[in-house]
């Protein structure tokens, strides 16, 4: 192990970049309604995501985390090579999330991990390392990539429909309702933005947790895969400072450039998100929050005005989806061809 420490110091530096770079790239997906509908200020709406946030994946289990840890097997690898195919992928994880915010697109942290994670040992080990699941598929259980891959694609139609039945139940009951209803849908979205970044950092911290889990396993700092108490904490610490820092570019993508979001509409969309997120946690699934929440807050336009909803940035966000997952992998693979040649790695 001793030798490997400088491979897993900087794997586990990079685990933790990542777990930043996805605080501060989901926060916004998470406070975007609350600030557009001006229930809270930005200070505020940080302060009560970031909160729920770490609390997440404290008291969130690990499924999710089991999941993604067990999603590339790299055991029968010299440790020497298994870490730095690990590092390429992380890499290529967090390059994806740092341009995708820097272009102000609600682009997938769990698609980018995932793309690159894959993409990193396509290149360096072949496919077989790869869980991909779909023997099981055929039998109908769900898991390794095919479970991954299904949650990815169905959390965001989960979210969208949510959101639409929601949104038409809320109308009918509150039909007869005065105005002075929307100050109690105000105060409500405390509590629902509260939850919705609870169900965040219970799905996207273990993702961190999973990965982290596995680079100690790979450099034998651990003797099977069991996620730590300390690196619960450490996780969650990283992940609640991103969130603290914001992406105030993607809030203005969500919260005003798909929908105009009053204070039931925020209200509908964190509710119908939390749902779908919080189902996905449960089953061990990673899911996007970025697309759930995104597809919810569509939902809720074309429940209400299907002209006024902004289609077009709709499909940017859907191009965005589908060229995550490859792009990502596509960084990963490079990236370990690169390090490859390093004379000091030895691969």
């Amino acid at each position: 192990m001793e030798g490997l420490l400088p491979l897993i110091v900087l794997a586990a530096a990079i685990v933790l970049v990542f777990d930043y770079t996805n605080g501060f790239h989901d926060a916004s997906n998470i406070v975007a309604g609350v600030v557009a509908s001006r229930v809270m200020t930005p200070l505020q709406a940080v302060l009560v995501v970031a909160c729920g946030e770490f609390l997440g994946p404290v008291l969130g289990g690990s499924a999710v985390a089991n999941t993604l840890g067990n999603l590339i097997d790299l055991s029968h690898l010299p440790k020497g090579q298994a870490l730095p195919i690990v590092i390429s992928g992380l890499f290529a994880a967090v390059a994806w999330n740092l341009f995708t915010w820097w272009r102000g697109l609600p682009s997938s942290s769990s698609h980018a991990l995932v793309g690159g994670l894959i993409g990193a040992v396509l290149v360096s080990a072949g496919a077989e390392p790869v869980y991909w699941g779909f023997a099981e598929l055929r039998r109908g259980e769900f898991d390794g990539f095919s479970k991954v891959l299904l949650a990815l694609c169905l959390s965001p139609l989960l979210g969208f429909f949510a959101g639409f039945v929601l949104q038409r139940l809320t109308m009918f009951l509150l039909r007869a309702a005065h105005p002075r209803i929307n100050k109690y849908l105000q105060q409500s979205q405390w509590l629902t933005a509260a939850a919705l970044a609870f169900a965040h950092g219970s799905n996207d911290a273990q993702k961190s947790m999973g990965i982290l889990t596995l680079v100690l396993l790979l450099g034998g700092a651990i003797d099977s895969f069991r996620v730590p108490g300390w690196v619960i904490l450490l996780c969650a610490g990283a992940m609640t400072a991103g969130t603290l820092t914001g992406g105030w570019r993607i809030v203005r993508t969500l919260g005003f450039s798909i929908y105009k979001i009053r204070p039931i509409h925020a209200l509908n969309s964190q509710l119908s998100a939390c749902g779908a997120i919080f189902a996905g946690s449960l089953c061990g699934a990673p899911v996007s929050t970025t697309h759930v929440v995104a597809a919810s807050i569509m939902g809720i336009g074309a429940s209400e005005r299907p002209r006024t909803v902004h289609w077009g940035k709709a499909w940017e966000i859907l191009e965005t989806w589908l060229i995550t997952i490859p792009g990502s992998a596509l960084i990963a693979g490079l990236s370990y061809m690169a390090i490859s040649h390093l004379p000091a790695l030895g691969l």
